[in-house]
């Protein structure tokens, strides 16, 4: 089935052909320059004082600068309900990186049903939490 055929079980287009993330930040240079050694790979695009998009296993991250009208809207991230979580191969390795970026997590990482997992935090204190399933 591609994206604008209907379903055989509902006769209706499916709603998504693709999805991504989107996070405001006012420092978008600092921002993509942390994702990009976070993540060891250079933004898809880059628009300077606009966009940074990276790619992420499938997921599209981007990192936009909302407009002067709007700042005021993004400028609590630290209260947002919303966390990136990526899935790492090594969780020490990935906690050791973060730590040589700067940006340590703070505590020790525990147990969850999914996995080890951690929280950190991006430069703009936006929550990231990494985890390491048990496979």
């Amino acid at each position: 089935m591609t994206p604008h055929e209907p379903s055989a079980n509902t006769g209706s287009t499916r709603l998504c052909s693709e999805a991504n993330v989107a996070i405001a930040t006012l420092h978008l240079k600092e921002l993509a320059e942390f994702y990009e050694a976070l993540l060891a790979q250079p933004p898809l695009a880059f628009i300077p004082e606009r966009y940074a998009e990276f790619s992420i296993a499938g997921l599209k991250l981007g990192l936009f600068q909302p407009a002067s009208a709007h700042q005021a809207e993004f400028s609590q991230p630290a209260h947002a309900a919303m966390s990136l979580c990526l899935e790492v191969t090594d969780l020490n390795a990935a906690i050791a990186h973060l730590t040589q970026l700067g940006y340590p997590p703070s505590g020790q990482p525990t147990q969850a049903s999914h996995g080890r997992e951690i929280y950190a935090y991006d430069p703009d204190g936006n929550r990231l939490i990494l985890h390491q399933s048990p496979h």
